[in-house]
């Protein structure tokens, strides 16, 4: 596993299919992830499958959901650090280090992030054995900077919550600024390594599960819409390799209400934490968007109180059916980020009047672990939530969640969407117009698709000495 004073795991092809893996090396992973979560040899375990092979995904029961169409979970409860964040992270720093860009023996690596990316960092910095900082605001969830400490990593936090990434900006420019021969930013909103383990290992996941869907006997063997809200604009990503597997499938962006960036030019605060970061990241392929969604965050909040404390799971399974093993389910992969993506899944439903056999498919990022604190706050602000309240969140915001706050991606909408890019990347980060306008060309996009492959050359070439 190391060489050269590298420490590395996984190809994008192991990730999308660790049964790749050699099998001890496999082995010795899978049994790290009980035993040893910060042993290094989890990084084999970046995967969205688990020990049997298996897609880790749930389909939503229509009792919850309020829809016939089927929507699908892919969940990220069970990556090494609880979130699929840290493939992104890995990706990106496998990326630097083969390179040459970054070396342990030398650089101190800074991850700027609104929580799960910095966490991933955190861990994986320190498991490849570099010296790790992460910025992070200061008003996220206490859960996101205990765990950072906990990988090993050192905590910068910058003022505000969400969607405060300027802030982050200034604060990366100022400790490059201190130590330019040491420091180098790994900037999830600007790195092609996080775009490429989503169009890859992501989307080809998904690729793959619409088969075993369709053996299931739901859906007719295509992804009819792909719904995805944005941070870093990288779990995205992964719907353009749906595209590209069927032409007529929905690609589904979401934002928060309180911070419609995209959507109104808009800014603000809100608590859908990992995503609406109040910019568009130069990783984002907005050209191949179909709609632009909001959400609210309360509603996400609340929502993710309903599925995981007990009157919640009594007005669900007692009032309308929802069967228990799928509420316990929910209750242990869903975070806020989560709620939302399901709420964004059921607007499309209902926007674009799917059936049936057209199944859609969100992500959960990440889960309750996160959130104890925030959903603790929420009964202080609004008091305690019985089965009654229960009731009615579930049917007002999931049974009834309206058509409101979509637009659709029309030829002006897009255009519009990639020339926001302009003022954080050129006016402020230093990027040329002509990489802003090549990226009006899908060429553009294709070539960092295509790097997938060599990234895996590179990577086998290092094993093999």
């Amino acid at each position: 596993m190391t060489a050269a004073g590298l420490i590395t795991g996984p190809t994008f092809g192991e990730m999308l299919h660790p049964d790749r893996i050699a099998p001890d090396v496999r082995q010795r992973a899978l049994r790290a992830q009980r035993e040893d979560p910060l042993d290094p040899i989890n990084l084999y375990n970046i995967t969205w499958r688990d020990a049997a092979g298996r897609i880790t995904y749930d389909v939503l029961p229509p009792e919850f959901t309020g829809v016939e169409a089927p929507i699908v979970v892919l969940y990220a409860k069970d990556f090494p650090t609880g979130s699929h964040k840290v493939g992104a992270a890995y990706s990106v720093l496998l990326e630097k280090e083969l390179t040459g860009e970054v070396d342990p023996r030398i650089h101190t690596l800074v991850w700027p992030s609104t929580g799960n990316y910095g966490i991933g960092g955190a861990w994986v910095g320190c498991r490849m054995g570099f010296d790790a900082v992460v910025i992070l605001p200061e008003g996220m969830s206490q859960e996101r900077f205990d765990l950072i400490g906990r990988y090993g990593a050192r905590l910068v936090k910058t003022p505000g919550s969400e969607s405060n990434v300027k802030e982050i900006y200034d604060m990366c420019h100022r400790l490059r600024a201190a130590d330019p021969e040491r420091v180098r930013i790994l900037n999830q909103f600007e790195v092609m390594g996080n775009y490429r383990f989503h169009y890859h290992v992501t989307g080809n996941t998904i690729v793959e599960l619409a088969a075993e869907l369709q053996a299931r006997g739901i859906g007719d063997g295509r992804i009819a819409a792909y719904v995805s809200a944005m941070g870093s604009a990288g779990t995205i990503a992964a719907g353009d390799r749906l595209k590209q597997a069927w032409p007529g499938h929905l690609i589904v962006g979401l934002e928060p209400v309180q911070c419609p960036t995209l959507y109104w030019n808009g800014y603000g605060a809100h608590d859908i934490q990992g995503i609406g970061d109040k910019h568009v990241t130069w990783i984002h392929n907005v050209l191949n968007m179909d709609a632009l969604i909001c959400i609210d965050d309360i509603e996400s909040k609340k929502g993710l109180q309903l599925v995981t404390e007990p009157a919640g799971w009594r007005a669900m399974a007692g009032r309308y059916g929802v069967p228990e093993p799928a509420i316990q389910r929910m209750a242990g992969y869903l975070g806020i980020s989560g709620i939302c993506n399901i709420l964004g899944a059921i607007k499309t439903v209902k926007h674009y009047r799917l059936g049936p056999r057209d199944v859609v498919v969100t992500v959960a990022t990440d889960a309750i672990d996160r959130y104890r604190s925030v959903m603790a706050q929420l009964t202080a602000d609004y008091g305690a939530m019985d089965e009654t309240e229960a009731a009615v969140r579930l049917v007002s915001i999931f049974h009834r969640q309206k058509t409101d706050w979509v637009q659709e991606g029309t030829r002006e909408a897009r255009q519009r969407w990639h020339n926001l890019k302009y003022y954080t990347w050129v006016e402020q980060q230093g990027k040329g117009v002509d990489e802003l306008e090549a990226q009006r060309d899908p060429a553009y996009w294709l070539a960092e698709q295509a790097k997938v492959r060599q990234v895996d050359e590179l990577l086998l070439a290092h094993r093999a000495g």
